[in-house]
């Protein structure tokens, strides 16, 4: 099989786990506690792999400087990003309540919400390509934490998108799109970069990092705070121990 048609199936597996957590949360009812710690599990998980698999090979191959500056870099993009679609209903995409505004309430926000959606995942499935470079594989922990993260990402997502009266055929649009997006992603990440320097693939993994991390704080962890309350920190910390020992083993 050509590396680039495994760097893309490799995303759309990660993107597939959204599809996993929507069809969980139209078809059944998932208590919110649980959504929520499992939330707060999957934040620990991908704030691992970007501590130990994406910010410190980027650092060693680009060093510090560089990859500093890409880190702050898809940091404040990532921002600004989320901050416009904000502005446009898009806020509240992870949250499983009742905080997102149907169309009626905004116009437009069904669409901020997608594109919101495929912000939080293209990063993801960018650094899944670009691990296949040079001959390397997939990262067992980043995979892990992209399809941890991205069940109940998809899940809470959807159970919001229901509350919000939106369809069966918006919901399963988005997140269907979103996975195929994601393994286009991750194939382009490969393609894109096949013949780019080590530093130069050093500072897309920390624009890439930085961008996730920023996801994780913004969207990810307030809703899972919103349910689990004091128990997020540990259930955070159990995500984060847990995906280090699988980057040890």
């Amino acid at each position: 099989m050509p590396v680039w048609v495994e760097a893309g199936l490799w995303g759309l597996l990660g993107g597939l786990a959204l599809v996993l957590g929507a069809a969980v949360a139209w078809f059944a009812r998932v208590p919110p506690a649980v959504v929520a710690g499992v939330m707060a599990f999957g934040s620990g998980v991908l704030i691992s792999a970007v501590a130990f698999d994406l910010v410190e090979e980027a650092a060693e191959s680009g060093g510090l400087g560089p990859t500093a500056a890409g880190f702050l870099g898809g940091a404040v993009v990532y921002l600004a990003a989320n901050a416009a679609l904000a502005r446009r209903g898009a806020r509240h995409r992870k949250r499983s309540g009742d905080q997102q505004p149907s169309e009626d309430q905004q116009q437009g926000s069904g669409a901020a919400i997608a594109v919101g959606a495929l912000l939080d995942g293209v990063p993801e499935s960018v650094v899944l390509g670009v691990g296949l470079l040079g001959g390397g594989t997939v990262s067992l922990p980043v995979l892990a934490a992209v399809v941890v993260s991205n069940v109940p990402e998809g899940l809470s997502s959807a159970a919001g998108m229901k509350r919000s009266g939106r369809s069966a055929g918006y919901v399963f649009g988005v997140w269907g799109g979103i996975a195929a997006a994601s393994g286009l992603s991750a194939l382009v990440g490969y393609l894109a970069l096949g013949s780019a320097p080590p530093e130069v693939i050093a500072v897309i993994t920390a624009v890439a990092a930085g961008a996730i991390l920023t996801m994780i704080a913004d969207t990810m962890i307030p809703e899972a705070f919103e349910r689990t309350r004091t128990l997020t920190g540990l259930i955070t910390a159990l995500g984060f121990l847990a995906a280090f020992a699988i980057e040890q083993a």
